[in-house]
């Protein structure tokens, strides 16, 4: 496998592995491309919806503490705020994509991004105004303003801000040193700018910091530490872990494209990222990118090459 075969140029790392044996780790293409800075292997990049299996483990753990259930009702805790979600809808259906809320960022029919988001208040602001789309738990409906308002769910129970939560408990415990929410207008050294189509940065397409649906940056070799973390128990007590995985093609948080594999995925305004994990072999096989164009035939050679594995 190799970026270079990719008939458009990826911009991005490939990195696969089997537990510590690195089997393949690429880098290629720009992180910032007026200053020249080519990425490496520990490049950081934003993840966009990869974010979203942090606030699920986020809300699991709480459950796990006896602060939340997956029957809690979202209105429980909105109180009054975001009175078009029905009063039915359940953290559950929240994390399953069946809760049928209005979506303030639907895939399907992409509004413009709410300009300066930075703050869980600016989220709430921004979820605010959305009807109901269906019944609870009618159907699965992939959806974003969901995790958000997971994330202020478990803002309001934990009284902690949401990013702190996602470092206390998800990658201060994994060891991802490389994966924080960072402004999107502030990145440091060693952090991947996103570029879209006509050649221009991301900057105005993104909200400035991101939330419980998307937006943290994050490395690849993040990812060797994460999924070991994770499936070991350490983020979320092993009971759990088997409940998060559990279900047709999507469990709590994490997509299960068939059986024995585990897999983030985000895709946004030059943003590409999918982590796949095979837990019966111990391979993890990451790509993740700042084109949002980048790896259509690198992520299938991946998926082969953890078929194989």
């Amino acid at each position: 496998m190799n970026a270079e075969s990719v008939e458009a140029p990826f911009s991005g790392v490939v990195l696969v592995n089997r537990g510590d044996e690195t089997l393949l780790a690429e880098a290629s293409g720009y992180a910032h491309r007026a200053h020249g800075v080519e990425n490496t292997v520990d490049t950081r990049f934003a993840i966009a919806s990869g974010t979203k299996g942090f606030t699920a483990l986020v809300v699991v753990g709480l459950i796990a503490e006896g602060r939340l259930e997956l029957s809690t009702r979202a209105r429980a805790v909105l109180g009054d705020d975001l009175p078009l979600i029905d009063d039915r809808v359940t953290v559950e259906h929240l994390l399953t994509h069946t809760s049928g809320i209005g979506d303030y960022c639907d895939d399907e029919n992409p509004p413009e991004t709410p300009p300066g988001l930075v703050t869980s208040a600016d989220y709430l602001a921004a979820l605010d105004g959305y009807p109901q789309q269906f019944p609870p738990g009618e159907r699965f409906h992939y959806h974003n303003g969901a995790f958000a308002v997971l994330a202020l769910i478990a803002e309001r129970v934990a009284g902690v801000p949401f990013a702190d939560l996602v470092r206390t408990r998800v990658t201060e415990p994994a060891g991802m040193a490389d994966t924080a929410f960072l402004r999107s207008d502030a990145l440091p050294a060693r952090t991947a700018t996103g570029y879209l189509e006509d050649g221009r940065t991301n900057v105005f397409s993104l909200p400035v910091v991101g939330f419980g649906d998307g937006g943290i940056y994050s490395s690849a070799p993040d990812f060797r530490k994460f999924w070991p973390a994770f499936l070991d128990g350490r983020l979320v007590p092993g009971e759990w872990v088997d409940r998060m995985l559990r279900g047709a093609g999507y469990g709590l948080g994490f997509r299960l494209p068939r059986p024995g594999v585990v897999r983030l995925e985000g895709g946004d305004h030059g943003v590409t990222f999918v982590s796949l994990h095979q837990p019966s072999s111990g391979v993890t096989a990451t790509l993740i990118s700042n084109d949002h164009r980048g790896g259509g035939p690198l992520l299938r050679q991946l998926d082969e090459f953890l078929t194989k594995a």
